[in-house]
């Protein structure tokens, strides 16, 4: 490490001032503003002051349930703890926390951005971009799931990636658990490992084709058994918060029994006011859903077909989470919504690259994009759905600003040779 460091003297120095200005801009923000208490904080707040005085894990009720997984809570039980012994609110606490957490999840972006793209540059340029992102930077004031949930995701794709690269048992099940905790804090990334190891097996079958290697059904073996390992030691994970349901509650819950997102996706446009079928008052929530959508797509189908395709992605990622929010607006330079807009249209033309370079490990980044796209578009939309996968937006934007400048410098030099 010493010896990198000495040989790579400017380098070094760029990454660590990259790193100073996102610890700086994330302590101006924390200490400059005014915080706002969102619903969910509040809640959350309530939560765990009824986890410690009464041993009961509940979210909006007395009694115990599994509406919100237990990852944050606990995390914010740890912090309310820590808090009372050092003498310090807790809130403050998390959130200087979390700026600590924001900053890992840089190290991790760039990490990523070396295994998918094997260049220096755009992982630099992926750090840079993290550091000075506002939603990056606002999150850390907003007591929410979101900033611990895009270091664990971070953690586990770069775990996957490097498992995918050395192929061994002991990184698949590394990354099988992190892949766990990430969906204790954040449910929907349930399902991630099963499409990565799919195209990673499409990878190995192109490979062994050409290098004339193992048969498909060799490779189908290999592949498999590494994913049924991550995918046990995903399980092992959740295993705890499982038997917690069963005992408790005596039934078996997934993740979290909240249908709220789901039943509020079925309104195009967030139209709240439509009653395209009237609710009985015996029908559940998740019923009525349904029924909302057998009837929108057989009597408005142009409707709930454009709402459940491109109104939805539209609505969720046109726009920056803005955290919690807070006053006055902190923006720590001008027209701070122009650098997301740039990021996520230019990561589109990098996504159509990727169809016809699917071999090629930043394929990875596009499937969790592609894939996370699609089980949004089964809730209703938020911008803060998009806050997630910005990373991934971040590192295929920047390889496309890194490689488009390269082919510009390359035909300058041969301009100027000529």
């Amino acid at each position: 490490m010493l010896d990198y460091v000495r040989k790579n003297k400017a380098w070094t120095i760029a990454i660590v001032l990259i790193f100073l200005l996102a610890f700086w801009l994330r302590a101006d923000f924390l200490t400059s503003v005014k915080h706002n208490i969102s619903h969910d904080t509040k809640y959350y707040n309530e939560m765990v002051h009824r986890l410690l005085d009464k041993g009961i894990y509940s979210y909006k009720e007395e009694v115990p349930n599994a509406r919100v997984t237990p990852g944050y809570p606990l995390f914010m039980t740890a912090m309310y703890l820590v808090a009372d012994q050092i003498g310090v609110e807790p809130f403050p606490l998390i959130r200087w926390v979390q700026v600590l957490i924001s900053l890992a999840s840089l190290a991790l972006m760039y990490m990523i951005a070396m295994q998918a793209t094997k260049n220096k540059w755009v992982a630099l340029l992926t750090i840079f971009v993290g550091a000075i992102y506002h939603p990056f930077i606002w999150t850390t004031g907003a007591v929410l799931t979101e900033t611990l949930a895009l270091f664990l995701l971070m953690g586990y794709l770069s775990m996957q990636l490097y498992a995918f690269r050395t192929q061994r048992k002991r990184d698949a099940a590394l990354a099988g658990i992190l892949l766990g905790l990430t969906v204790l804090v954040r449910a929907e990334f349930l399902p991630l490992f099963v499409p990565l190891y799919g195209l990673f097996l499409l990878q190995q079958w192109r490979q062994a084709k050409e290098e004339r290697g193992p048969s498909k059904l060799a490779v189908f073996k290999k592949v498999a058994l590494l994913g049924i390992i991550t995918g046990l030691c995903l399980s092992a994970t959740m295993l705890p918060w499982w038997i917690r349901n069963v005992v408790t509650l005596g039934e078996f819950v997934l993740t979290a029994s909240q249908s709220n997102p789901f039943s509020a996706g079925t309104y195009p446009n967030k139209d709240y006011t439509d009653r395209i079928v009237p609710k009985p008052k015996e029908m559940s929530q998740e019923e009525y859903a349904w029924a909302r959508l057998k009837a929108g797509f057989t009597t408005q189908t142009w409707t709930y077909v454009k709402w459940y395709t491109v109104g939805k992605l539209k609505y969720t990622y046109s726009h920056m989470f803005f955290g919690s929010g807070h006053s006055p607006i902190y923006h720590a330079y001008p027209n701070v919504a122009y650098l997301h807009i740039l990021v996520v249209y230019s990561t589109i033309i990098t996504l159509l690259g990727l169809l016809w370079r699917w071999r090629h490990p930043a394929a990875m980044l596009a499937v969790v994009i592609v894939i996370m796209s699609m089980i949004r578009l089964v809730f209703v939309p938020e911008y803060r759905y998009n806050f997630t996968v910005m990373p991934l937006f971040i590192i295929l934007s920047t390889w496309l600003g890194v490689y488009v400048w390269q082919k510009l410098w390359a035909y300058a030099r041969r301009g100027r040779a000529a």
